[in-house]
């Protein structure tokens, strides 16, 4: 630190501020206050930075060269005005009115350095933030509108973008206040230097979600920048024109935004899904057009975050708008024929339990949800037996035919397929019976699963059989009647030298009667005609 060489002393303060720890700091505490405001920018600048170092693990020690910071503040080299306001903040930011009071006092002009300028300008969007309410309400607030505007008039790129965005962050700031931003930013964006375009669509993009209508004006400006060689550029573009756009343009943007699509990244893709979903939201009457054009892009190619990103946004969409949910759901079973996630084919199968019976047509949608149980894994056909057995429970007419799917799954080789099938069943099985008329038949006459009843009495209770038959049409008689039957027919058969095949048709016909008294049945054979 003692050399002569100015190269060497800046190193060595660096490497110092990286080395000693705070009982070793008041050695050399001199050299650096000295170093502070030397001659030499380097110098000065590296003695900064090593205070901001420092600060952090010796507060106290560094406070004491406010003095030497301040006058550092002056200098005319720029890098050390931008590292001696950054220590002087650091120094005092638990101080408000001393940080109110450095403000107040840099705005009158003392600064001429861009870099420090655009922090100073960081500093008082962060004062009138924290101070809350309107910004333009007290007497700080005007006076940082008003260096905020001057500043969008001077000389570097830099701080007139730093100006620009820090307006248009401004809480409560009026819409008629934003103009003098947004017509900075509009020229921006006719700048040949990428840097500054792209910039000035991030702000305008920003201003577009709360004030859409401040940023109309520049729709012809942004259209032209959707065909721009830089992607990003041309994502802000079309996102902040959905975001400002009318409703008789919702048309023309779809067809740029298919253009280029497929040569985004899928973290751009996302937001413009975001930008066409409230973009639906704000135009009801546009939903065929937007929906179908997510739809389309579900069966293109993309990875997990931007697949879900449409499921959720045509899911949102069928919350809000009644008339977008034959047609969503309808595009969302389409896309789990061929989905390779099994997490979005899940939750669209658990959707599809709860619209579907509700739709206008709900039989249409169990031939997707049956696909689902024959050709996918085992995660996903066990949604789509809850999905069968959820259309089943609502749909009385639909119970028959999804019984038969359900019973398919009993051999199934996961058992959590298997279990939810046999427990589906059982649950069909017991409603069926609840709200059978009873005509004092037996109790288990009408389950579709008790096949053993065609062979037993209908009064004792038999183990279920391996083999499952399914009853599809009603059986002529009840299953007292049918028991009583089979007894005449053997009788029957017995006194008898040709032996009768069997069948409903050869069976005698038989008047079942329970009398009042529990313990006795009366059977009378009624003569055939």
């Amino acid at each position: 630190m003692n050399s002569k060489e100015d190269l060497f002393r800046a190193n060595s303060i660096r490497v110092l501020a990286k080395m000693i720890d705070a009982t070793m700091l008041g050695a050399i505490e001199r050299y650096i206050k000295q170093a502070i405001v030397d001659r030499n920018a380097m110098v000065s600048s590296s003695a900064l930075v090593a205070g901001t170092h420092l600060i952090r693990g010796s507060p106290d020690v560094v406070r004491r060269w406010v003095n030497e910071v301040q006058e550092a503040l002056h200098s005319s080299s720029d890098m050390v005005q931008f590292h001696a306001l950054s220590l002087l903040y650091e120094i005092k930011q638990h101080d408000r009115l001393a940080i109110s009071k450095l403000v107040t006092k840099l705005t009158r002009g003392t600064i001429s350095s861009p870099l420090a300028t655009c922090l100073l300008i960081r500093y008082i969007t962060t004062i009138v933030r924290d101070s809350g309410g309107n910004a333009l309400a007290s007497a700080t607030g005007r006076a940082a509108y008003q260096f905020l505007e001057l500043s969008l008039r001077h000389r570097s790129e830099a701080v007139i973008y730093e100006a620009a965005k820090a307006l248009c962050n401004l809480p409560g700031i009026e819409e008629r206040d934003l103009g003098p931003a947004v017509a900075v930013l509009q020229l921006f964006l006719s700048s040949p230097k990428s840097t500054l375009r792209l910039a000035a669509m991030r702000a305008l993009s920003s201003v577009a979600i709360a004030k859409p209508s401040a940023v109309i004006k520049c729709n012809d400006d942004m259209e032209s920048l959707i065909a721009d060689n830089n992607r990003s550029i041309a994502t802000f573009a079309i996102t902040t024109l959905l975001k400002t756009g009318s409703e008789s343009s919702v048309d023309r943007l779809m067809k740029q935004i298919s253009s280029f699509m497929n040569e985004i990244a899928d973290e751009f893709k996302i937001v413009v899904v975001t930008a066409i979903r409230e973009l639906c939201l704000k135009y009801p009457l546009k939903h065929r057009v937007l929906v179908g054009f997510l739809a389309n892009f579900l069966r293109e190619e993309g990875g997990f975050e931007f697949k879900k990103a449409i499921v959720d946004a045509i899911i949102a969409l069928m919350c809000v708008i009644s008339e977008t949910k034959e047609s969503s759901l309808f595009h969302l079973c389409e896309f789990i024929e061929d989905c390779e996630f099994t997490a979005l084919s899940t939750q669209i199968l658990h959707l599809v339990g709860i619209v579907g019976p509700t739709t206008v047509a709900p039989a249409r949608y169990i031939r997707f949800v049956y696909n689902r149980v024959i050709l996918e894994n085992a995660a996903v056909r066990a949604a789509a037996i809850t999905t069968l057995a959820k259309f089943a429970a609502r749909l009385p007419a639909l119970q028959a035919s999804v019984s038969v799917l359900l019973r398919r799954s009993l051999r199934d080789e996961d058992d959590e397929v298997r279990d939810r099938a046999t427990v589906a069943l059982r649950l069909l099985g017991e409603n069926i019976t609840k709200d059978a008329p009873g005509d004092g038949e037996a109790e288990g006459s009408q389950r579709p699963f008790r096949q053993d009843a065609l062979a037993a009495d209908s009064t004792r209770d038999l183990p279920l059989q391996p083999e499952i038959h399914l009853l599809l049409e009603p059986l002529p008689m009840s299953f007292a009647q049918l028991s009583a039957a089979l007894k005449e027919f053997e009788v029957a058969g017995s006194r008898e030298d040709d032996a009768l095949a069997l069948s409903l048709t050869t069976l005698p016909v038989v008047d079942y009667t329970r009398p009042s008294s529990q313990s006795a049945v009366c059977i009378r054979r009624v003569p055939s005609a």
